[in-house]
C-alpha cells in the first residue's frame, strides 16, 4: 500500500502529468457552472430559493463523495483508511470551509449570474491562489516579476469583464462569488498540509461528505426539497457528483505533491469552459467583445505564470 501511494505521488510529482491532471480538472470543473444552472432549470429551483439551491448542492457532494469512497475502494483493494484523532477533526473543519463555506457562496452566484460572467469572476482564485503562496512558502514558491504581471493580467480580464457586462448577474452575485473564490484560495494550502497527513482519497471523501451533509442539512431544515422535473435531472445531478469527486482526488493529489502556484493557475481554464459551454448549454451569447477580452487576458495570464524561467547565460 505504501509503495502504491509512494508511485501514485511520484506520478502526479511529474510536471507533464501535473499539468495534463491539472488542465483535466480544471476542464472539469469549468462544466459545473453551465451544468448546474442547467440543474436547477430541470429541478425548477428558482434562484430566490435558497433552501432548495442548498439541497441540490449537498445532494451532489454527497454523491460526490461517495463516488470518492468506491474510487479509493477499487484502487487499493480496500476500504479508504480513515484519519483519526485530531487529524479526522481537521478534515472535518476543511470540509466545512472548503466545501460547505466555499459552495454555499458558489451555487448563490450561480443563480444571479450568467455563466460566462460567474466564470470569469471565478478565476481570480487562481491568482489569489499564486499570491497567496508567496506569502506562506517564501522562496519555495515565491512571487517573481513575471507571476506578478500575469495576476495583473489575469485581474485586467476580470475587471474587462465586470465593467463592460450590464446583463452578467447582480452586485449581490458577484460578491457572492469573489467571496467563494477567496474561500477556495485559502482552502488551498490548508488542503496541501492535511493530505500530507492522511490518505489523499480519504481527505477527499470527508471533505465532500461532511460539507455535503452541512449543506443538505441546512437546506432541508430551511423548506428545501428536490423534485426533478425532467428524466434528464439525475443524470445532470450524477454528472456534477462525478465532477466533484474526480475534482477533488485530483485537485488533493496536484497540491500535495506541486507548488501551489503551479497548479493553481490552471484555475483559469475554468472561465473558458464557462464561456463555451454556457453558450450551447444555456443559450447565452459567446461572442461579447468583453467576454472575449477577458479571456485572452486570463490566457495571458497563464501563460505568464507557468512559463519555465530561461537559463541564465554566461
Amino acid at each position: 500500500m505504501k509503495t502504491e501511494k509512494s508511485r501514485l505521488d511520484a506520478f502526479f510529482a511529474v510536471p507533464a502529468v501535473a499539468v495534463v491532471m491539472a488542465i483535466l480538472c480544471n476542464m472539469l470543473w469549468g462544466s459545473a457552472f453551465p451544468f448546474i444552472k442547467m440543474g436547477y432549470r430541470l429541478f425548477a429551483i428558482d434562484s430566490a430559493d435558497t433552501p432548495s439551491i442548498l439541497c441540490f448542492a449537498g445532494v451532489r457532494f454527497m454523491l460526490g463523495a461517495l463516488l470518492v469512497w468506491v474510487c479509493g475502494l477499487v484502487l487499493n483493494r480496500k476500504p479508504l483508511p480513515m484519519p483519526r484523532g485530531r487529524v479526522l477533526a481537521e478534515c472535518c473543519a476543511l470540509g466545512l470551509w472548503q466545501t460547505a463555506a466555499q459552495y454555499f457562496f458558489y451555487y448563490t452566484a450561480v443563480a444571479l449570474l450568467t455563466g460566462a460572467m460567474g466564470g470569469i469572476l471565478n478565476s481570480t482564485q487562481s491568482f489569489m491562489g499564486v499570491i497567496l503562496a508567496h506569502f506562506l512558502y517564501g522562496k519555495a514558491d515565491r512571487m517573481t516579476q513575471r507571476k506578478a504581471l500575469g495576476c495583473v493580467l489575469g485581474f485586467g480580464g476580470v475587471l474587462v469583464v465586470t465593467l463592460g457586462n450590464h446583463g452578467g448577474g447582480s452586485a449581490t452575485g458577484m460578491a457572492c462569488m469573489l467571496t467563494a473564490s477567496a474561500i477556495f484560495a485559502v482552502a488551498g494550502p490548508w488542503n496541501k498540509a492535511v493530505t500530507r497527513k492522511a490518505d489523499s482519497f480519504s481527505v477527499c471523501c470527508l471533505n465532500l461528505g461532511v460539507g455535503g451533509f452541512a449543506l443538505a442539512v441546512l437546506g432541508f431544515a430551511m423548506g428545501g426539497s428536490l423534485h426533478p422535473q425532467s428524466a434528464a435531472g439525475v443524470p445532470v445531478l450524477l454528472f456534477l457528483a462525478f465532477i466533484s469527486g474526480a475534482g477533488y482526488v485530483l485537485w488533493a493529489l496536484l497540491m500535495k505533491n506541486n507548488p501551489v502556484s503551479r497548479i493553481s493557475v490552471f484555475g483559469l481554464i475554468i472561465p473558458v469552459m464557462n464561456v463555451l459551454l454556457s453558450a450551447v448549454l444555456n443559450g447565452e451569447p459567446l461572442f461579447e467583445w468583453n467576454y472575449l477580452a477577458a479571456l485572452v487576458l486570463v490566457c495571458g495570464g497563464i501563460f505568464l505564470v507557468n512559463r519555465a524561467p530561461q537559463p541564465k547565460t554566461e
